[in-house]
């Protein structure tokens, strides 16, 4: 595990995949209940993750290849 310093969520892969998935997927929605909210981010993390160069991109930081 590499611990990551406080505060500093651009470090942090997942908080990109987050920003995509808002900005994308989840922006400007209202949703009717639980079940619309549970349905929407699953088929927004579906679309995320059916491009692989996508997920490298967002979630490949060049840094933790310097940690073993």
């Amino acid at each position: 595990l590499v611990k990551l310093p406080a505060y500093s969520p651009e470090l942090n892969p997942m908080e990109q995949v987050w920003q995509w998935l808002r900005q994308r997927c989840l922006s400007n929605r209202v949703f009717r209940g639980y079940e619309e909210i549970v349905e929407q981010v699953s088929r927004a993390w579906n679309t995320f993750i059916a491009d692989v160069e996508r997920v490298k991109n967002l979630c490949w930081r060049e840094w933790t290849n310097l940690v073993n």
